[in-house]
């Protein structure tokens, strides 16, 4: 009977098996579907129309995109983030491996402390850490303006053109650091023992140790750390957008690339040609990212 009826229900259970598959799958579908296809498939032909003042809005193919690839406000606020980027997420890897490392060691007193004190400024929003943090700056009204009048020093102004790059990272690094400590210090923590265990008795110190068994295990969760570092860094705008109320001669509107699309949007009115600066930098940022993945997992440590 059943060498019979099995031929016969195979196609019967590999469908019904096909089905059950998609019903598992058809939450997660349709949210990607209404939250990522559609969006992305909105902006996409609203960026191959322009609104002119004569004759409406009109089919111009890539034209907006040659339009920003030519120009050179965009470009400038690519290269800001770039180097934004390029100095950011490096410092922001080795400050949170620093301390996870720190942590992971055992040799620090009060480490729950520690780890709080770290990780306590990722609970507070971005835009009240920029406020914050803008006021520390503020050299004529702020606590760098207050240690010059009390003590009669000249400390550089944070918001000046030249640190407004590194003051605008330091918000980042203090808000951040402490999240990817975190990841850092949960994959430091099912490293298993027996390695460390192994490696003592042949005669290993703590060096040896970091650079030989925790460094290589964790390097798959600094790839991703530094990964998604890198998304957010191409995504710069809160912090410059809010401090521009402070410095609106040093910050600019087009001074990221997140800015130069809002102000094309919503100042300009040219939500065509701000759809063309989001896809360009998605496809920007998504091929440095994959870059940064495929360069990182093939790399040996």
């Amino acid at each position: 009977m059943t060498a019979t009826s099995t031929p016969l229900n195979r196609p019967v259970r590999r469908r019904r098996r096909g089905l059950i598959g998609w019903a598992f799958i058809a939450p997660f579908a349709a949210v990607f579907i209404f939250a990522t296809v559609l969006p992305l498939g909105y902006s996409f032909v609203l960026s191959l129309f322009q609104e002119r003042m004569i004759g409406g809005v009109s089919f111009v193919g890539f034209e907006n995109y040659v339009q920003q690839l030519t120009d050179p406000d965009f470009w400038s606020a690519v290269g800001r983030v770039g180097v934004f980027v390029a100095i950011q997420a490096p410092l922001m890897m080795a400050l949170a491996l620093l301390a996870a490392l720190a942590l992971d060691s055992a040799r620090l007193h009060a480490p729950a402390v520690f780890r709080l004190g770290i990780f306590l400024p990722y609970a507070v929003p971005g835009v009240v850490a920029t406020l914050l943090w803008g006021y520390i700056y503020g050299s004529k009204f702020g606590l760098v303006g207050d240690l010059n009048e009390m003590f009669g020093w000249s400390l550089a102004n944070p918001l000046s053109s030249a640190l407004i790059l590194p003051s605008i990272s330091n918000i980042g690094l203090w808000l951040y650091v402490g999240y990817n400590m975190l990841v850092f210090y949960a994959a430091l923590r099912v490293i298993p023992t027996e390695l460390y265990e192994a490696a003592t008795i042949d005669g290993a110190g703590a060096w040896r140790i970091m650079f030989s068994i925790k460094l290589p295990a964790i390097w798959p969760a600094i790839i991703v750390a530094a990964t998604f570092s890198i998304i957010g860094g191409f995504q710069l705008f809160n912090e410059p957008n809010i401090l521009r109320a402070l410095v609106p001669n040093v910050i600019s509107s087009d001074f990221t690339p997140n800015m130069y699309a809002y102000t094309l949007s919503f100042a300009g009115g040219q939500y065509n040609a701000a759809a063309a600066v989001a896809l360009i930098m998605g496809a920007i940022t998504a091929v440095v990212a994959f870059l940064v993945q495929r360069r990182g997992f093939r790399r040996d440590i």
